[in-house]
Formats: C-alpha cells, structure tokens, sequence
C-alpha cells in the first residue's frame, strides 16, 4: 500500500458495495490551497489508492474505479487537487458548503435558536405603524423598487415601501403542489383561440404566483417581498452593446451603452453573482445542454452563466447570513434552502437597516398629485386583516399614504403600468404612450422530453446530496453576437420545472398537441422510450430511468417586436400582445430547440401554453409599458432617460415621480432582464440624487445583521433628518406626536410577540350619513339623529372600513378599557380631506360606559389624516343599554347603530383627559350624524374574525376565549333582568368632585331634635353674597345638591352665582333621628331652627332686618317646607321666595305609587311591618337576611320601560318606596353604582303618612287626624312669596298634576302677580328627566340649574340683573367641551 500523500481531501460521493447506499463524500482541499470543509470525512489520498481511517468508510471503496473524480468535477481531478479556490477571499465566518448539502439543509426550518420553534425574520411593520407622510415611496420591492429603498435610506430620506405580496422566507416558500395552488392569483382576459375571450380575476390576490392572460402573450409574475426576485432563475446577464445601441433607447444611453457599465458593477457587487462552481457535483442537465450545443455547432457560445446563488455560508453584501445551494432546482416556486440572493436578502434587507418602512399586502391602485401641498398621494388596497371578505370596498376605500418628495415606481412592468394607466384615468397628466410598446422579452420555453440519457431536471424539496438537481439555470448558449442584425440574436439556457408541476408534467407532455417525435430512433430506441415513459407513469416523475427524469428544459431569451399594449377594462388590467415574438423568428427558434432535442434523442414539446391557449407563448419577462423616450419628450415614451415620468407629450416631467423597473426598457433586450432592470435603476435613483443635491452613502457597509432585532439606522428621529430648518413648528410637533404613537403601537406589538401572546381581529364597514355643522354640539341621541337627518337630505353620506386588530387577546378580556388597535379608512365627501386615513386608533369593546348606568359601549376614537395635510379626530360609539334586555332586534339595532362626532383635533394631553368622562369628544365640533352596519357586511365582517397564534392550538384558544368573552358580555346585557343582583360597593369609586362644606352647624329645633345644617361660602368674589338655602327630601341628605360623582354639582353651581348656599339634614334623612317615626309635618320645626340660624349668622345688609331667605325645596322637603308656611310655624317674611321641585302643597303620586296604595287589599306598608319591621334600609348586601334578600330578589320583577332596567339592589329598593326616581339614562355609572351612599331609608310611619298625602293631594298634619294644611286660610299666607315650580316630564314619583294643583291654587288665590314681568307664579315641565335627576342628574347643570338659577336671580337681584360667569375651572370645563354630553 502506498504512503499518503500530504494533501487532505474529502470526496463527493461514491456507492458502498455493501450495502448499495450512498456514503458522504466531499471534494475539498487543506493547506495552503484552501479549507477543510466542516462536517465532513477526510481522507489521504495518493495516486489512486488511500489509507483507511479510523472510524471512516473503507478505503477500498474510495478507489479510482469508484470514485470516478473525472466524473464527478468534470475535469481531471488530479490537476483540480493543484489548483487555488476559485473566487474572491471570504469575509467573516465565510465557508464554503462543506459538502454535499444533505436533507437537512435544503429548507430552513427556522431562524431561531431553537430547531422546535418556527420562527422566521419579518422586515415588514404591521401596517398600523405606518406614518401619514414620507419623504419617499417606493412601490413594489424587486430589482427596481429594492435598489431605489436601499439608496434613497442610504440618503437619509425616510422610506415607505409597499409590496402587494406577503413576507416570505427561505423555508417558507410552497413545495407541495396543493401549497403552491393556495399561492395563486390569475387576472386578466382569458382569451383561447377556441373560446370567447372573458375577463377572469380569482384566487388569493396576494399570492406568490400571478399568472397574468393576455391576447397572443400570458405572464408570470411573483408578488412577495422580494418581487419575482424570488422566483426567477437568477440567471445575471449584461444586455450587449448592440441592443442597448437601438433607436428605441433614448439618445443618452444609444449613443454611450457604455455607461451602464458602472451601474452594472454596483449591482454586481450586492447582487454577487457568480459561476456554477467546477469543484461542484457536475449537473447531467448542464452537460447535456453543453452536449447539444456541440451538436449545434455552438461550443464556443456555452458557457457556465453567472447567477446569483450563493455557494457558500456567511453573510451576504447586505449583511444578512446565507447558505450554500443544496441544488434542489426549485428556484421557479421559492428556493428555501437560504442560498439564493434575492432582492429581499439584499436591497430589501438594507432598505430596512437603513431605517426603511416596508409594509406587504399593499396594493397600490393610482397616484395623485398632494392637493395643498407638495408631493404625491399614493392609494393602496390594503388585504390584510382578511379584508377582501369585502370585496365591494377593498378597491373603493383605499387607504393612501403621502410621498413628500418622490415615489419609485418599481411594481414591474405589468404592475407600474397598470398603476400609471389607473392615475391618468383619474386625473395625473401622463403621456398618451402610457401602457404601450410592452414586450415578453422573446421568452420562449419548451421541452426535449424522454431523451437518450438522465437529465435530472424537476425540483425536489428534499433531493439526495448524491444526486443533485442544481440550481435552475446554469449553462447558457450565448447567440447574441454574430448576427448581421441584433434582434436575431438570443440565448438558450437550461433550466428547471419545480417539483410542484412533476405530478402533471408527463400528462402535459404526452398528450398536449405539437411534439415533434425523434424520427430515427430504431426500434430499440423506441422501446427503450416507451419503456421510460411507462416507468414515469407507474413508478413516478422521479424514476431515475424514466423518462421525465430525462427530460431537458429549455428557456430563450430573444427579441419580439414590442407590439403589445396593456389596457384597463372594467378597472382590471388587459394584456393585447398582438406581434408575439416575429413569427418567423419564432419559428426558427422552435427549429433551434427541436433540432438540439433531436441531437439527444428526445421529442420537441412546446411550452404547454402554446398548445392549450392556441399558440400563445408565455413570458416570465414582460418589459416596456412606460417606455424610455427615444427623443427626452412625452410624444415617443412615457419617461426620459432618467426614469421621471412625462406631464404630457413635452419634455416637462413630474419631480419626483420615477419609474426604476422593467417598464422603461424600450426593446426585448434577448438576455435576462434583471441584471438590466438593477443596473437602469441605480442610474436613475443616482441621477435623481444629484438632482436634488442628496448624497448616497455607499461606503459605509452593514455588518451581520440581526434580522430579528432593530435595525442600524433611523431616519424617523426628526432632530436627525436632514435640514431640520425646514421644519416648522407645527410639523415639528405632528412629527413627535406621530413617532410617539407609533413607539407606543410597536411596543404592543412586539411585546406581544415576544410573550407569544394569542390576538384576534376582525374587519368591520359601516355607512350611514354625517352632517357637517360646528353648531351641533350636544351629546344626545337626538342631536344625532338630527344630524343624521338633516345628512340625508343633502346626501352627506359617510363610510368607514377599519380592521380592529388585538395583538393581545388578553387586553381586551381582562382590561377595563377592552382596548384593540384600529387601522383604515373613513370617507365623507363633505367633509374637506376625505378620504381619511386612520392608524393606530382605539377600539373598545363593550367599555363601561361613565355618562349611563348599566350601559356598555363599542367605541371608536381615532385621529385620522385627510389628504390636504388637516388632521381631524373621529369619536363614534355603540350604546348598548338595557333597552337590549330580553330583545334581540334592540340588540341588533344597539350594536349596529354608531353615534359620530367629528372634531378638530387636540393635543394628547387634553386627550388623555382625566377631568371628562368622554375625552374623545374634546375639540370644536366638526360635523355629527349616525352609521349603521348593513347586513350583507355583517356576513363578511364574520367571515373575517381571525385568531392570531403561534400555532393551531394557541390560535383555536385564542378564537374560544375571545367569542366567550363576547358572548358573556352580550348575554349579560341581554339578559340583564336575570343577571346576578348589582350589591353596594365597599370602595368609592367615580368621586370625582368632592365638595365638602365650609361650615357644618348642629341645629337644634324647638322640640330639641338636634339635625345639621352644612355652609358653603361662595366662590365668586365679583358679585354680592346672598343666602340660598336648598332643602332635600326624604331619605337623602346634602349631597343630592353636592353631589361628588358629577363634575359640576348644585352647590358649586350656585356658589358661582354668588350665593352663599345652606343645606340641613333634617330628621327624615340620611341622620340616625330618621328612625324614629317622624314626619313631614315634624321637619318643619327643623327648616324654622335652620332659618333661625341662618338670620343669625348671616343677616345681610341690616343686622336689625334680617334679609329674607330665598329656598330650594325639593320633594318631600318642599311639602315639609309648605306645612311649616301654612301653619304659620315659618314666618312667610323669612322667605325671599321658593323653587319648587316635583311638588309643594298638594303632593300626587303617579300611577304606579297609586297602584301601591289602592291596588292591594292591604296597603304596602302594613304589610312589610308586619313581615320585616319598621324600618326600610334602602341599602342592602349579600350578607343580608334571607327575607331581605328575598325580596331584592322579588324586586326584579318591578315593572318598569326597558330603558329603565337595571340590576342594581339598592335602586330597586328606592324604586319599590319611592317609586323610580330618576330616568337611568340622566345618571352616570359612579351615581348609580352607589346609590346607597346617597340614600338611606324611611320609616313605615313616614311611608304611611306619603302614602295618605299623595293619594288625598293635600299636604297635612300629623295622624291621628290627618289636618289638611292647604286650606284657603293657610293659603293667604303665602301671599307675596314668589313660586316657582318645576317637575321632570318623566316623573315616576309624583304626577305632573302636583304642580298643575299649586299653580291654580295660587294663580287663583293672588292672581299672576304685579311684578315687572307681570308674572309672579311659574311653573315649568322638564322634558326627559324624571325626580331626583333633575338635581343629580350629568347635565341638570345646563338643563335644570340655569332656569332655577334665573328665577333666584330675578327675584334676589332684580330683573334688570344678568349673570356673568366667572373665569374658574368650571367655566374652562364647559368651553372644552369636556362637560357636554
């Protein structure tokens, strides 16, 4: 045996006679010649026989006969063993492969850490992270649109880029045939030569693959980030001189073809492309195409071809970490192996370290020119959030995003000329040559079928490292020189069919019409043929003997003649390619692919197309529609050489609107077209750059990036941008505020990711109609209807189609505030800057509702950008109340029914209020009105409720805990009559005005009961003090008046005003005395002692007179009140005059409390003495006994109107008394929640005696006689009093007629009286309130306390006088709007 040699190598492959498998085996060099490849055996080599080593295969089997080196590498192997590595040096931790690339390596199962998780990069933001405005747009993100976002980031400009397709990455593209059907969209007018043409349009709008019809011509196109750059066959291929030299081209570059030699290098140097290694496994399929090109007397045009696959690990030009190719051939459906350097590996993934916002799933539709300002608007179809469920609206209500300076049109040569075609439609002055001179780049395809020897062309998603595919395209028959004329020059190249077409490969290509059959193949050729053929139909497309696995794939590059247009019908793009390819030249090619098929024994097939739609070709290049002008003006293309886009048919040209992609190549170039297209848009991106005196940085060089971390670089920090002075203070501020809400947003959004936390989402449209009028102010359903009204006679009608996104299911569950993320559109034509475009707005589901009780309310608060620059903000909520009780149709019409109100904007500290209980409606009222949601785009709305997850489970949990929730809450509000009992709250809550007295006195009456009276000195210096004294009724005490869960109350109300306001507790409210079985006819001896005082202390002007007293009297203290001035007890001079309250002398209880009285064999309160004592405690608990429980129990079945059900205890109880004191919907949360706290209960004597009072209507004396107080005697000494009595329309307690009563007994007893006005006696009605809420009531400080306030001050200060308010916190609150409700 001989001695080793000193050179290491590791071998490819070889067979063990063993065991018949494939045994690991590498080609490598160690020394000074190159590296030893990771992971794989060494062996020492001598000359044809090795030393075996330890642990390693049998050295027989690495002998020259097995090993057969010259067939493996192509060339002597021995020389190879001598030779450097090929290639530029490698950078940091740059290997190459390491050997055959195994299983494993073919699809990258995850970027992550952990081989358990799926975990893939996304460069692409959540569209709610968009901002309003950027310096520049760039549309679409392959060659074009990558290279103008990596340099216009470069430049320090910020960056939006928006890709139709979705986010993809190696591991994630289609490999099985049902994947890669999910994956496609077709659109355009299918137009076979045996069936009437149709304009078709299906499948998933941002698949992968877009099979585009056209009459005489078809395309394929990719959508995706990464553009068709992720699935062509990467073949890097400089245009020559000659075509470049054309008249088509414009004279700048025709004239010097020359100088797109440096825009040539640039690209190279990210793209890197390089040659199929020769120290790789050799390709039967590049064999066999240099075999026929030796048979076509083409030898010295073949040639391995340049391609930018990478062969080795480490990271790319970009920075980003790449893999050896394990040479699957999978190229034309996705490679997922990491070796392929698309434009989203390269320009992309710079663009976004760069501080580039790129956002997938945007399909752009036209472009205008900014309206009042510079710049561009984009509109877009956003399809994310499951919109296109709405398929009505995903086209109409577009969102848009602003271009400040310039947008890149770089959507490919379909694409940017559908989207130009669209723009001069609605209004963007173009060139008339918009959509003309496209061309297929003289694409031809076809196939040498069931040849003489293994091809091994058909993509596997796992080949064997042993018998490799390769990558698609790596040899090339280069016939571009030689002609007389260039356009007969072209290229043949072979190729690869993914592994998704190989189940109907054999079919297309057996039964399809048009194969040429060889003709001299014998008779064992031919059985040899049919034998593969019944092979590949029985054992497979992947028989290694059968006849698909020796099948060659053809792909010709040439020239066409460019007569193809594109037009839009009924808004979808129409392909007419009408001068295919020169027919003849055509022809001749077919001749070329036929006559090379036949060179290698196979049968000619044309491309599959060809056949079935009646000779069309197929092209995966289509180029021109917004062609290069060949003379700088609009008369012969639609942009200069620069790429700028023509105003007409003059050589004027919109600033800033450049088209980078295929769409300005004039002619067929006969060669792949990327390295072109990269090479044209570097150009035009640099010469846009020195236009506008802007300075790319292409020296500095991204380092390995963390593709999973932020990028390197911003652009987004205002203090950083470039000329900062040109920024006033107004953008300055709308700059850092927007950057504020989006740090916000992305923090959701990532923490959410990074917890793996489950969300769901949902896509929501209404309609309806919105007034503009600033006048519109009230919060009330009536304004809005009004609104809405008024909207629909002017037909102001209004939309909006928003996607409510949680990314944290458990945000909206267990919240208070339920929050999701809003992102959409809102369209009201009437409205200037419509349509608006509305980012990282508020959602909130079913949030607690502060201004209503036991009210729930979908809410929508966003700001929202118009195109004219303006920034409005839009507050809309649901209100779902207990009108929805036990009704679905209110419920439907409750969840469905959207109150709006558009306001001017302010800052988010006055957003963020804490002093309002609806800080979405701060701001001066724009317009209001009403929206509704229509059936039909409720069924779609369902159709888009998606669970977000990491994997199936996580999303099924998600979707169970979200539709649980919902329905929990919807059944509580539906069914809130049989909910669980609302029970008084142990903490305060909702005290947000706490208004505690200056001065409290103990007042002792005549009979020695000692109550309390409480003093508020006044807070308005600027006007004479006068006393007020303010008197409650039964069961309540002083905060009826100082009410500490509204913002403004009574007291400070009357404060204000000036006046000095007094409030006792008397002996039938909230004291401990109440329990003692006193009476109205009892507290009149407490209002005399109380007066006393106030005299007393507070005399007036003459300490010697005494000023009289002007009063408040409310309910049962008000007939207290009267008992005391009609039996003399209360001199009628210490009056100054009364306001009274629901009532006065002749007390009348309303229908239901008559019921309680008359309607029962034994009164109510006999009975409840007899079965739970005396004394009734409006308050109540769950510890409470068993009979006082049973009856809250009992209580529910009150009848009440729908809007007044509620669950609350405590309000049940008063109700049953009482009878209902309030209309709920006058009442916030916090008032009702703790109501207990304002009341505290009566005695059965007191009841008896109201009872006895409101049905005889006369105020009275004590039993056993019962007096009737309001005799005509007693009447006479109220002469002089001024009255003024008011009662709320929706009064439950007392009848209207209690006030009717007194207001005809004094009218007729004294007349209307000789004052000024020429009325002493008033008497108004309170439309919509009830009893109490005319005190306690959110708005009684603009509905019931003015009028009360006027009255006082007319009678106090005479009627020349007019009140002027203070310039306190209560004013500030009522002009911010933050009271108006």
């Amino acid at each position: 045996m001989p001695s080793a040699t000193t050179n290491d190598i590791t071998a490819t492959s070889a067979e063990d006679p063993r065991t018949g498998l494939e045994v690991p085996l590498t080609n490598g060099t160690n020394g000074t010649n190159g590296r030893k490849r990771n992971g794989s055996s060494t062996w020492h080599v001598g000359t044809g026989h090795a030393h075996e080593r330890s642990g390693s295969a049998s050295a027989s089997n690495c002998s020259a006969d097995s090993f057969h080196r010259d067939m493996m590498y192509g060339q002597n192997s021995a020389d190879l063993w001598n030779q450097p590595l090929p290639g530029p040096l490698y950078g940091d931790h740059q290997e190459e492969a390491g050997g055959p690339r195994s299983r494993a390596y073919a699809r990258i199962g995850t970027y992550g850490d952990d081989p358990k998780s799926t975990k893939y990069p996304r460069l692409s933001n959540s569209l709610e992270l968009m901002r309003p405005a950027y310096d520049c747009v760039v549309i679409g993100s392959g060659y074009g649109g990558g290279v103008a976002a990596s340099r216009m980031a470069r430049a320090g400009r910020s960056v939006c880029l928006l890709e139709r397709g979705k986010e993809r990455w190696p591991g994630e593209y289609p490999s099985k045939t049902c994947d890669a059907m999910e994956q496609v969209h077709y659109s355009g007018e299918f137009a076979p030569s045996w069936a009437p043409k149709k304009i078709v349009n299906g499948g998933d709008p941002t698949g992968m693959y877009h099979l585009i019809f056209g009459n005489g011509q078809n395309a394929v196109v990719c959508n995706g980030l990464g553009g068709t750059s992720l699935m062509n066959a990467n073949v890097y291929l400089e245009a020559d001189d000659r075509t470049l030299q054309q008249e088509a081209w414009p004279r700048e570059i025709r004239d010097n073809p020359g100088c797109l030699k440096d825009y040539y290098k640039r690209a190279e140097s990210v793209l890197e492309p390089e040659e199929y290694p020769e120290d790789w496994p050799k390709l039967p399929k590049l064999e066999m195409l240099e075999r026929q090109a030796k048979c076509l007397n083409m030898s010295d045009n073949f040639r391995r071809v340049k391609q930018t696959t990478r062969f080795k690990n480490g990271p790319n030009s970009c920075g980003v970490e790449m893999s050896p190719s394990a040479l699957t051939g999978q190229d034309a459906t996705g490679v997922n192996d990491g070796s392929k350097n698309t434009t989203l590996v390269t320009y992309v993934a710079d663009a976004w370290n760069w501080g580039a916002d790129i956002f997938c799933e945007s399909e752009v539709r036209y472009i205008t020119q900014a309206p009042d300002q510079e710049g561009y608007i984009i509109y877009f179809a956003w399809h994310g959030r499951n919109r296109g469920h709405f398929k009505a609206n995903l086209h109409g209500d577009l969102m848009w995003v602003r271009a400040k300076k310039a947008v890149f049109l770089g959507a490919g040569a379909i694409g940017t000329t559908e989207i130009l075609l669209r723009s001069k439609d609605m209004g963007l002055k173009l060139s008339e040559k918009v959509g003309q001179n496209m061309s297929g780049n003289g694409d031809i395809w076809g196939f040498g079928y069931n040849t003489d020897t293994e091809v091994n062309a058909i993509g596997k998603p796992f080949p064997s490292p042993y018998h490799p595919i390769g990558p698609c395209i790596t040899g090339i028959i280069d016939n571009r020189e030689g002609h007389e004329n260039p356009l007969d020059g072209y290229v043949i190249e072979e190729g690869t069919m993914p592994g998704v077409l190989a189940p109907f490969l054999q079919a297309m290509l057996e039964f399809l019409p048009g194969s040429v059959d060889p003709a001299d193949a014998g008779l064992i050729g031919n059985v040899k043929s049919k034998l593969a053929r019944i092979g590949s139909a029985f054992l497979g497309p992947y028989y290694r003997k059968g006849a698909i696995e020796r099948t060659q794939v053809y792909l010709i590059m040439s020239h066409d003649s460019n007569q193809a247009y594109l037009t839009l019908k009924d808004d979808k793009p129409v392909l007419e390619f009408i001068g295919v390819g020169r027919s003849e030249h055509v022809r001749q090619l077919n001749g070329v692919l036929a006559k090379a098929t036949k060179a290698v024994g196979g049968t000619w097939v044309q491309n599959p197309f060809y056949a079935l739609m009646g000779q069309q070709q197929v092209t995966v290049h289509p180029i021109g529609g917004a062609c290069m002008a060949n003379d700088g003006t609009g008369n012969t293309g639609v942009t200069n050489h620069r790429g700028e886009v023509f105003t007409g048919s003059d050589n004027e040209v919109h600033d800033g609107l450049i088209v980078t992609d295929a769409a300005v190549i004039p002619t067929a170039l006969g060669a792949n077209p990327f390295a072109t297209i990269t090479a044209l848009a570097e150009r035009s991106v640099d010469l846009y750059a020195a236009k506008h005196g802007l300075e790319i940085d292409f020296e500095t060089k991204n380092g390995t990036l963390n593709l999973f971390g932020p990028p390197q670089h911003n652009h987004h920090d205002i203090h950083h941008r470039p000329q900062p002075s040109k920024y006033d203070a107004k953008e300055l501020l709308d700059e850092t505020q927007e950057s504020a809400s989006i740090s916000s947003a992305k923090n959701t959004i990532t923490m959410a990711s990074r917890l793996n936390d489950t969300g769901f989402g949902f896509t929501e449209v209404m309609s309806g109609f919105i007034h503009r009028d600033s006048n519109l102010k009230r919060d009330n359903i009536e304004t809005y209807e009004l609104a809405a009204r008024t909207a629909k006679s002017l037909s102001e009608t209004a939309r909006f189609f928003l996607s409510v996104q949680s990314f944290d299911l458990r945000s909206i569950i267990h919240d208070p505030h339920h929050r999701a993320m809003l992102t959409g559109t809102f369209v009201c034509p009437t409205i200037p800057g419509s349509p608006f475009m509305v980012r990282r707005g508020e959602f909130n589901l079913f949030l607690l509702d502060r201004k209503a009780p036991g009210t729930r309310n979908l809410t929508y608060d966003f700001d929202m950008h118009g195109i004219n620059g303006k920034k409005l903000h839009f507050h809309g909520y649901k209100v779902v109340d207990s009108s929805v009780a036990l009704s679905v149709t209110h419920f439907w019409k409750s969840t469905s029914t959207l109150y709006v109100t558009i306001t001017e904007p302010v800052s988010p500290e006055d957003r963020g209020c804490k002093d309002a209980d609806e800080c979405g409606l701060l701001g001066e009222v724009v317009a209001k009105g009403m929206m509704h949601i229509q059936p039909k785009d409720f069924l779609s709305e369902v159709m888009t409720l998606t669970p977000t997850g990491s994997n199936i489970f996580k999303k099924v949990k998600s979707a169970s805990n979200f539709l649980t929730f919902f329905t929990r809450k919807s059944l509580s509000l539906l069914l809130a009559p049989l909910t669980p009992l609302q029970y008084p709250s142990q903490t305060y809550s909702g005290f947000v005005n706490n208004t505690p007295p200056t001065t409290s006195y103990k007042i002792t009456a005549s009979d020695n009961v000692v109550t309390t009276l409480h003093m508020w000195e006044p807070t308005n210096d600027k006007i004479e003090a006068k006393n007020l004294l303010m008197i409650p009724g039964a069961s309540v005490d002083h905060q009826i008046f100082a009410l500490p869960t509204i913002r403004y109350n009574a007291v400070n109300y009357f404060r204000r005003a000036g006046y000095r306001v007094f409030v006792p507790v008397h002996r039938i409210g909230m004291l401990m005395v109440a329990q003692n079985d006193w009476t109205t006819f009892d507290v009149r001896l407490d209002f005399q002692a109380c007066l006393k005082k106030i005299r007393q202390e507070f005399p007036g002007p003459h300490k010697d007179e005494p000023e009289a007293t002007y009063t408040i009297a409310h309910c049962m203290g008000s007939v207290a009140l009267s008992a005391g001035l009609l039996d003399g007890t209360i001199p009628a001079k210490w009056i100054k005059g009364i306001s009274c309250s629901q009532v006065f002398m002749n007390p009348i209880w309303n229908t239901i409390n008559m019921l309680k009285i008359w309607g029962m064999p034994i009164p109510l309160d006999t009975i409840y003495r007899l079965v739970g004592g005396d004394w009734l405690s409006f308050s109540t608990g769950k510890n409470d006994s068993k009979l006082q429980r049973g009856l809250n129990e009992l209580l529910r079945l009150l009848p009440v109107a729908r809007r007044e059900i509620c669950n609350n205890a405590s309000c049940h109880r008063v109700t049953m008394a009482l009878g209902r004191c309030w209309n709920h919907h006058n009442l916030n949360e916090a008032t009702h929640r703790q109501i207990d706290r304002f009341f505290g209960g009566i005695t059965m004597t007191l009841m008896h005696m109201l009872m006895k009072q409101g049905y005889d209507g006369h105020v009275m004396g004590n039993a056993p006689l019962f007096e009737q107080l309001d005799t005509d005697a007693n009447v006479r000494r109220l002469k002089g009093i001024p009255i003024l009595l008011f009662v709320g329309g929706d009064n439950a307690v007392l009848s209207p007629e209690s006030t009717e009563r007194t207001y005809d007994v004094l009218t007729t007893a004294f007349g209307t009286g000789d004052d000024a006005s020429g009325v002493q006696y008033r008497r108004r009605v309170v439309p919509g309130y009830g009893h109490l809420d005319c005190w306690m009531g959110r708005n009684a400080w603009k509905d019931v306390y003015p009028f009360v306030r006027e009255e006082i001050d007319r009678v106090v200060r005479g009627p020349e006088y007019r009140f002027q308010e203070p310039l306190d916190k209560f004013k500030r609150l009522v002009d911010s709007g933050k009271l108006l409700y």
